[in-house]
């Protein structure tokens, strides 16, 4: 956490507007900090859990069986399309969703300019979608 407040303060975030002593105003970005990745963290668990508990299945049931084979395809299809992104754009994607960082936070981890780091955002996400499209058609 401390880092992650050292970092507002450093990259101007957070700034010292003497409304109080600056003890306070720290200690105040630190815990206004540390609640911010508390609830990224809940959220990330809350994700979680809805996602394993909309997987849960009958192992015994043909129709499971038959719908974990389907996104098991749906899961190399989208590894196959990841790879053929540009190097930037999977980056991008990958601090988006996996990470769960915002746009400008991805900027800041790629040492991007955050107009560059949407511009890749957006164009990989059309090219995911095209790829991913053509793959349908194709089967």
């Amino acid at each position: 956490m401390l880092q992650l407040a050292y970092a507002k303060v450093l990259d101007g975030r957070a700034r010292f507007e003497q409304r109080s002593s600056f003890k306070t105003w720290l200690f105040g970005v630190i815990r206004r900090t540390a609640q911010e990745q508390a609830r990224r963290e809940w959220l990330r668990r809350n994700r979680l859990v809805r996602w394993w508990r909309d997987r849960v299945f009958d192992p015994g049931s043909a129709r499971d069986q038959a719908e974990e084979l389907a996104r098991a395809d749906e899961i190399a299809n989208l590894k196959s399309a990841l790879t053929r992104l540009s190097a930037r754009q999977a980056e991008v994607l990958h601090l988006v969703f996996y990470q769960d960082l915002s746009i400008q936070e991805a900027a800041d981890v790629l040492q991007l300019p955050v107009g560059t780091a949407r511009t890749h955002y957006e164009r990989g996400k059309a090219r995911l979608r095209r790829l991913l499209t053509d793959r349908r058609s194709d089967s």
